[in-house]
């Protein structure tokens, strides 16, 4: 069933039907995917970091998650997120990009960005089906030179309920060397074995505990995106998991993207 939607966004749809639509044509179908002028501002997470919050950010959001709906989602591959991910067309990973350069990097610490990835992205998993590593908030990416090497991120909401959770941001309470064993194990152990070694219930993190302290907290709000260091402890706030669902109409529907940077010069 199509869900009705606006102009040339809702011509293209009921002539191809979602599936078939072209994500460049829906791109140019009624302006400029981007709001020119949306409302930014940057959150301090700790010391030199920095959080930056832009509301507003698309001039159509709702023609993107109609989009999305004609889409098949796919469970991951090589990555552990708790749901169904889709790949961005190249023309959104690029507009992505360009947005994330515009309003972000130099704000979080980069310089010039060497490679760019954007999915689509849905939380699904009940708690009891999560891995141990899903467990706990987590880093996208370690740099080999994180002087040199800056990995950021970008989460876009696009559901209108704040009820499915935004997201957390955490630092570890435990030294270094205890925190890096804590994420290996997490990878390695068994769930039973895992919980009995570091006393960690099952299910989503949800708050500070006592291996992580909770630092910062960004509500979900439609059309919100938050643009970080993805190197920071962090994780999506899923409080009420039995409100998930896989169909991007109602579901946790993110727009995700991950940027490697060059760091700006200090």
């Amino acid at each position: 069933m199509i869900r009705r939607t606006r102009g040339a966004m809702a011509r293209a749809i009921a002539g191809q039907g979602r599936k078939g639509l072209d994500m460049r044509a829906w791109m140019q179908a009624e302006g400029p995917l981007f709001n020119p002028r949306p409302a930014v501002r940057v959150l301090t997470l700790a010391r030199d970091q920095h959080c930056v919050v832009i509301d507003e950010l698309l001039a159509r959001p709702e023609d993107l998650v109609d989009w999305a709906c004609g889409q098949t989602f796919q469970p991951p591959r090589g990555v552990p997120y708790p749901g169904l991910l889709l790949p961005a067309p190249a023309a959104l990973a690029q507009a992505v990009a360009d947005c994330f350069a515009q309003h972000a990097r130099g704000r979080i610490g980069g310089r010039r960005t060497l490679e760019a990835a954007v999915r689509l992205a849905m939380v699904t998993l009940p708690p009891e089906a999560l891995a141990p590593c899903q467990w706990q908030c987590h880093r996208d990416r370690i740099a080999a030179d994180p002087a040199r090497v800056l990995f950021a991120a970008s989460v876009l909401y696009l559901f209108r309920d704040p009820a499915l959770g935004g997201t957390s941001f955490y630092r570890p309470r435990l030294p270094p060397a205890e925190v890096e064993r804590m994420v290996a194990d997490s990878q390695q152990l068994g769930a039973a074995e895992f919980r009995a070694r570091w006393g960690v219930a099952p299910g989503y993190m949800t708050g500070s505990n006592d291996h992580f302290e909770r630092i910062a907290q960004v509500p979900a709000a439609w059309n919100r995106m938050i643009l970080y260091d993805g190197g920071l402890f962090h994780s999506g706030d899923v409080e009420q998991p039995q409100r998930l669902s896989p169909d991007p109409a109602r579901g946790r529907l993110t727009l995700n993207g991950f940027f490697t940077c060059t760091r700006a010069l200090r």
